[in-house]
């Protein structure tokens, strides 16, 4: 019987295999807040279709992670989120 090759793999390694737990990330890149930007719609209580962007369909206002709303414009996010359902405008 003849003998079967080996299949063996290059031992070279792509850079994502070449990372490591204690090494720097290069790859991660920063997302910028789309409410910061110049030109950016203003956050308040009366601008409806601004606020609903960022609620669930459930009424829940989504967090920063998921929208990519910096910890400043969140808070003032909530706050007209939840003065518009006080007023009952959402």
């Amino acid at each position: 019987m003849p003998k079967r090759k080996s299949n063996k793999r290059n031992t070279t390694q792509s850079n994502f295999a070449k990372l490591s737990i204690f090494q720097p990330n290069k790859y991660k890149f920063k997302k910028s807040c789309p409410l910061s930007i110049k030109g950016a719609p203003v956050i308040d209580y009366k601008n409806i279709r601004l606020l609903k962007k960022y609620m669930s369909e459930n009424g829940k206002i989504l967090p920063s992670r998921i929208t990519n709303v910096s910890q400043k414009k969140q808070r003032e996010l909530s706050l007209s989120i939840k003065r518009a359902r006080n007023l009952a405008l959402l």
